[in-house]
């Protein structure tokens, strides 16, 4: 259906002037475009009006056969229903991030006795507090290492913590008070905790003056080498608030964003500040066209990205943008608080936005960087291999176990603008037997691509295995079972004594090639390889935690967590708990000969 045969004129008489989400549906039925308005009927017309001359508008509506609406209460219903359809959808001719990772959290969890300070990415769902967000993982680990170093609180898991007998490393290198081992009182350490939590609200002031009253208090009681470390303590924060360049008066949470386009290629920075201080910026690349409005980039990515991540109390923005009140209010109400977006700023609010700004050119200039020479390296992959043209899509599959136990499988997805991370994908081995890779393999390559050819994921133009023929001819196997046979399957062998640069490629009908250590082609297939073994490794290490956080003492009659905690800590652990007989178990308080019995056979090997 073309657009000459739809009757826009009938079509917008019937419309209301209601605020709504329209859609935009190709012949196929697919939506390629989601809007939100205040007045349907208004904002519609537009696409057939003096709007229409647009290249952006004319090739959306050269592509459009019909168009549906909804119709909704409020324009605030309008902006979160549109925002869910495009999540949906994804529809071609909207602005669209590609980034949609969470951001990394400090949590503390306040509601322990002795509270611990720890990285923490995903869903709230525990007790304690949370702070942040930081722009990436590196920025949450130095906040983590000032706070060790400024407060001494501790960092450790809570099985590690309950079942120590002597101060760590961390406390013989001035990191942590050791409240494990009773070295430091709970009300202290509880006012170390609450300095470290108003450091991290960016109140350095309170800070310094919760410090100096306790060091005064200390030396009133004599206690002097209490007060030295206080002192030392007010120094070093001292030090760090001078430090801190680009530092608002006040606790001011704060999002500037930078926008920059250049050579078809769109980037948002988003410069963090939390408490008055910087924390650092994060990068994101949406999809949009040359021809798209920056006005339009910024809201659609406002309403993207603070949909999906809470927003701060004030967004600064370059440019103003439609409806502001409107999204400010839904962003509000879905933080949980106020949120203000503001684009006419003056004095250090106008600095964070330069910065942005400038960390949006460099972004830009990198990932263009990167791009012309990951296009490089595809061309080169697909003259290698003689594909008719550069794979825009490759995957590659590893297998990881210790001893046949715990497997794993990763596929990652690499694409013209590099690693694909939200396409990876790892899967638990069911059904093989340990250690066998070949089995392991092919049940990965089956799961994967089963809801490709039931057009549930994207078709790769390229799959790689990490292994020689026999990896290879088993996932080829598999892939013909699904109709995908034309998908070229590559085997990436390791050369003698696994030397770098010696790899074999293994093609179809057992054909090999080396290209050596100077192939532009083998250093990518080298780095999809070594990214699908550094995720495979990963998800194995996680497998293997927690079937080994599940404990050999699990399930024992009659032992309860407290009989749990007390053997392990009488023992120091689990290695300890194996070297004892069966007469030092039942010495333990609680335990008793029976128990001490079935533990020991436990532990040995004689209980199921």
């Amino acid at each position: 259906m073309t657009t000459e045969a739809f009757d826009h004129r009938a079509f917008l008489k019937s419309l209301t002037t209601r605020p709504g989400v329209y859609r935009m549906l190709d012949g196929a039925g697919t939506v390629i475009y989601v809007g939100k308005a205040r007045d349907l009927r208004k904002r519609v017309a537009t696409y057939f009006g003096a709007k229409a001359h647009l290249p952006k508008t004319q090739a959306l509506m050269a592509a459009t056969a019909r168009v549906e609406v909804t119709v909704t209460a409020t324009e605030q219903e309008a902006l979160l229903l549109e925002y869910n359809l495009i999540k949906e959808h994804r529809p071609r001719f909207n602005v669209m991030l590609r980034d949609d990772k969470s951001y990394p959290w400090i949590h503390v969890s306040a509601d322990q006795e002795f509270p611990r300070f720890e990285f923490h990415r995903g869903a709230k769902r525990g007790g304690g507090r949370y702070f942040g967000p930081y722009p990436n993982a590196g920025a949450v680990r130095e906040t983590l290492g000032q706070i060790q170093k400024l407060f001494r609180v501790r960092q450790c898991t809570d099985t590690y913590f309950a079942n120590r007998t002597r101060p760590c490393l961390q406390h013989q290198i001035e990191r942590c008070s050791a409240p494990c081992v009773g070295l430091v009182s709970e009300a202290d350490y509880g006012a170390d905790v609450r300095d470290a939590m108003l450091f991290l609200e960016g109140r350095s002031d309170a800070v310094l003056q919760s410090l100096e009253t306790r060091m005064e208090a200390a030396a009133a009681k004599l206690d002097y080498e209490r007060a030295a470390l206080l002192r030392d303590q007010i120094t070093v924060v001292r030090r760090v608030r001078a430090d801190q360049a680009m530092t608002a008066a006040g606790a001011v949470d704060a999002d500037a964003i930078g926008l920059r386009y250049d050579n078809g290629g769109w980037c948002v920075a988003v410069l963090m500040v939390r408490g008055g201080r910087v924390l650092g910026s994060r990068n994101f690349f949406p999809r949009a066209t040359a021809d798209t409005e920056i006005p339009e980039v910024l809201a659609a990515f406002v309403a993207q990205h603070y949909l999906e991540q809470p927003a701060p109390d004030e967004v600064l923005l370059p440019e103003a943008i439609d409806e502001a009140e409107t999204l400010a209010a839904v962003l509000g109400e879905r933080a949980g608080h106020p949120v203000a977006l503001r684009h006419r700023v003056r004095a250090i609010r106008q600095r964070w936005l330069e910065l942005a700004a400038d960390n949006a050119t460099q972004g830009l200039k990198l990932r263009q960087a990167a791009g012309a020479s990951m296009q490089a390296k595809l061309e080169a992959v697909a003259a290698l291999l003689d594909l008719p043209a550069h794979p825009k899509r490759i995957e590659c599959f590893d297998i990881s176990h210790t001893g046949g136990g715990e497997t794993v499988a990763s596929c990652v997805v690499f694409g013209e603008a590099g690693a694909l991370k939200s396409d990876y994908r790892r899967f638990n081995i069911r059904t093989a037997e340990p250690g066998d890779d070949y089995a392991a393999i092919a049940e990965a390559v089956e799961r994967r691509y089963t809801r490709v050819a039931r057009g549930e994921a994207p078709i790769p133009d390229l799959v790689l295995i990490d292994g020689g023929a026999g990896q290879r001819s088993r996932a080829a196997a598999v892939l013909a079972g699904l109709a995908l046979a034309d998908i070229p399957v590559v085997g990436v062998a390791k050369g003698p004594e696994r030397r770098p640069g010696a790899e074999r490629l293994v093609l179809a009908a057992g054909r090999e090639l080396i290209p050596g250590p100077d192939s532009p082609a083998l250093h990518l297939i080298q780095q999809v390889r070594d990214e699908a073994h550094r995720f495979a490794v990963a998800g194995h290490r996680q497998r293997r935690s927690r079937v080994r956080q599940g404990s050999a003492l699990d399930g024992i009659e009659g032992l309860g967590p407290a009989r749990r905690r007390s053997l392990l800590k009488a023992f120091g652990g689990l290695a300890g708990l194996r070297q004892a007989g069966e007469a030092d178990l039942a010495r333990v308080p609680g335990i008793g000969p029976a128990l001490a019995e079935r533990i020991y056979a436990r532990l040995h090997g004689g209980l199921d």
